[in-house]
């Protein structure tokens, strides 16, 4: 049997507690200069051999996205301006949009595909999705790809 790497995205409410703490005890290790890892994982209340077992195979999707493109689909209400309100959204936490297709609106909903390249002075990647989904009109975001 090979030794294959593999990737999943999934959504935070589906992982396992530990896996949550192991990337908030890496948060706090790079937000406190004077913290050690035993302190760090004694806050967050795991213990040492789980933060080393996890610590290199579970990151926040936004940590390793910068310079990647991202392919987000949605479906929208055919609304007027609602297209716009999504690329704006999109646009002002600075990402930049390289693809867009919308299909022809069937029952007044339409399938819409976004990439979108991920520059170093893009915002948060999470909040964008947030943002975009909390629009009056945006139904079942998802992400469907990053290269």
């Amino acid at each position: 049997m090979s030794d294959n790497v593999s990737y999943y995205i999934i959504k935070k409410k589906a992982l396992p507690d530990v896996f949550l703490q192991v990337v908030e005890a890496k948060k706090l290790l790079e937000s406190e200069e004077a913290m050690t890892i035993q302190e760090a994982v004694e806050k967050v209340g795991i213990s040492r051999s789980s933060f080393y077992k996890y610590k290199d195979t579970i990151f926040p999707f936004y940590d390793n996205a910068r310079g990647k493109t991202i392919t987000i689909g949605l479906k929208i209400n055919d609304k007027p301006g609602l297209l716009a309100r999504v690329l704006n959204t999109i646009a002002d936490e600075n990402a930049n949009i390289l693809t867009i297709h919308q299909s022809i609106p069937i029952n007044s909903v339409a399938n819409l595909t976004i990439s979108v390249e991920v520059l170093p002075s893009t915002g948060d990647i999470e909040k964008i999705i947030a943002s975009v989904e909390a629009l009056d009109g945006v139904h079942g975001i998802k992400i469907l790809s990053r290269e």
